[in-house]
């Protein structure tokens, strides 16, 4: 295989599905569904019109948009002429795509909305953007440097470059550079991190070693496909010959659950919490009988996978079970649209009593490990060998140790090339020998399973010299259903605080539930019985943690941190360093 192209790969696997539909997107209440044979044919011609543009082989295409069936065409063009493709998050400011497509060096970028072509526009000219290509029809635009996708398109088809485009196929190498993604810069700018054809290859070895995927499954697609998870899980979607769904606002994916019913997809933990949270709440309002019923149900739930797995099972149990998933588990399904074969987890710490939940309901969450810079899968839980509160075992062929500071380092064939442009920054987690630094704190088990703690630079060293995982505390306490959003705070302080984003739908109506009146969320967080809710909620959370990790005092905030405002990522991580400078008023405060 060392010769191999992954677009090759890619289009000779799922070519053999023809008519079956690939791709799938709900414009206006109607799915719009793209077969496997139109897929390939519009990849090529997209590649076709890249190559009659002049990008040459390695030059950089950038994707801009959400997630969408031309957000994979694109993607697969650009593999097939040779290009690397450059993901931006839907998300990004103006600022931070200017600063990926100077650095990338981007000639092209397509682009999916609006404000995204208002943040691209002013690019032409000043740096080396040539063309950008808008998904939607935006209107007039009166630039012939800016192009519609169905005008690109049509370019392409008019071409006769076919000869050409199998020529290209046919010189593929597996150590070709694919893709350059940017981190989401947690703690400095972000880092293009470039990843070949063999990083990708060997995740795909790796999900076939033991996941069962097929042309009879669906996915549903909400995660953005600019992070290299989902971006990578779609890529073995269509080797599979599966159907995928997009999703292009994940805040819907709870709707379109019940429509698409998928099989096998990936997700982040902050899904699986909300579900929780939500039926714990409703369970917490229920009268006495119905939530006695929905223990026994979930108690039930979980001896029954288990003694299944072990082959344990007797008749009564059975017949329990039946009785338990009639009243309450099917219920949970169908709230993410039924059975399961697995769901697969990633990007944050799942707590473990949640993972032990979703089992009882008869889904599987399988919780992996991974970074943009390991293509990203390092560690998983598998369906026939998990072990929840862990992330798994080391995948085939990555080999993993623990530094003498807990800090996880990891080698193997999906390990990056380097990040682009940055040599001494490569250097410094990359060793020539090939061990790369995750910055991640963990530990090893005596079976093979990877427990991470939390990241090294995240760490809370308090006044009395005891260092916190604060991700361990947000994973506890965000459980609860009035809490969206929790940063722990405590770095040279004597206790740990907390800045405490609400779940303002449930706030709100809790507040008229109590006859409460505001003008603002200003005014509705100031009022003495919301501190004291949460003063409750956030005590019954302090049960589950150790005497020093509890949150001794918090603040209340009136608007939810996000990646306008600087707090979060595009991935959705806390900008630890940036909350505690922008909200050093708020926290002195906390403390005096």
């Amino acid at each position: 295989m060392s010769k191999e192209h992954l677009a090759t790969f890619i289009i000779e696997r799922s070519a053999k599905f023809g008519s079956k539909v690939a791709l799938r997107r709900k414009v206006s209440g109607e799915w719009q569904e793209t077969t496997y044979t139109d897929f390939i044919r519009q990849a090529r011609a997209i590649a076709a019109a890249l190559l009659g543009r002049g990008i040459a082989r390695h030059d950089r295409v950038g994707i801009f948009s959400d997630n969408r069936p031309e957000w994979a065409i694109t993607d697969l063009a650009a593999l097939i002429a040779f290009a690397t493709s450059v993901p931006i998050y839907a998300t990004n400011t103006g600022e931070q795509t200017r600063y990926i497509v100077d650095d990338s060096g981007l000639r092209i970028l397509f682009v999916g909305n609006q404000e995204q072509l208002e943040h691209a526009r002013p690019l032409l000219g000043r740096s080396s953007l040539e063309l950008i290509v808008t998904y939607d029809e935006l209107g007039e635009q009166g630039d012939n440097r800016i192009i519609t996708f169905s005008d690109f398109l049509a370019e392409g088809e008019a071409q006769e470059l076919d000869e050409r485009l199998d020529a290209n196929l046919a010189q593929g190498d597996t150590e070709d550079l694919v893709t350059i993604i940017y981190t989401s810069g947690t703690t400095g700018e972000p880092k293009g991190v470039m990843l070949s054809h063999a990083n990708l290859f060997h995740q795909f070895h790796t999900i076939d070693e033991d996941f069962d995927v097929g042309p009879e499954d669906r996915s549903l697609s909400f995660l953005p496909l600019s992070h290299v998870f989902e971006r990578v899980w779609c890529y073995y979607l269509f080797v599979k010959g599966a159907s995928v769904s997009f999703l292009d606002d994940p805040r819907n994916v709870l709707e379109l659950f019940a429509d698409v019913r998928p099989t096998a997809m990936c997700s982040v933990p902050r899904l699986f919490e909300k579900i929780y949270s939500t039926a714990h709440a409703k369970v917490e309002k229920a009268p006495p009988h119905r939530r006695a019923i929905f223990n026994w149900a979930i108690q039930t739930g979980s001896r029954y996978q288990y003694a299944t797995r072990q082959g344990t099972a007797g008749p009564m149990l059975r017949f329990q079970h039946r009785l338990a998933d009639r009243l309450v588990l099917s219920k949970v399904r169908n709230i993410v649209g039924g059975p399961k074969k697995f769901l697969a987890a990633g990007g944050a710490k799942l707590a473990q009593n949640i993972e032990e939940f979703f089992l009882a309901c008869g889904i599987l969450v399988c919780q992996g490990y991974g970074l943009t810079e390991t293509s990203p899968t390092l560690s998983v839980n598998r369906p026939h060998d998990f072990l929840f509160g862990t992330v798994g075992k080391p995948v085939k062929g990555v080999e993993v140790k623990i530094a003498a500071d807990g800090e996880i380092i990891v080698r193997g064939p999906n390990i990056m090339k380097g990040y682009w442009n940055k040599p001494e920054a490569t250097r410094e987690v990359l060793t020539e020998d090939g061990w790369f630094s995750t910055g991640d704190i963990g530990e090893l088990d005596d079976r093979g399973f990877l427990r991470i703690t939390d990241r090294k630079k995240d760490l809370i060293i308090t006044s009395g010299g005891k260092n916190i995982a604060p991700q361990h505390i947000e994973t506890v306490l965000r459980q609860d259903f009035y809490i969206e959003q929790l940063v722990a705070i405590g770095d040279d302080r004597k206790f740990i605080s907390a800045l405490v984003v609400p779940n303002f739908p449930a706030l709100e109506e809790w507040a008229r539930e109590q006859g409460l009146t505001y003008t603002n969320r200003d005014e509705l967080v100031a009022l003495p019985r919301v501190h004291a809710l949460y003063q409750q909620r956030i005590e019954t959370g302090n049960q589950q943690l150790a005497q020093y990790e509890r949150v001794k005092k918090f603040h209340i905030m009136p608007a939810e941190f996000t990646q306008a405002t600087g707090e979060v990522t595009a991935t959705l991580k806390t900008r630890r360093k940036f909350v505690n400078q922008k909200y050093a008023t708020i926290i002195d405060q906390i403390y005096a």
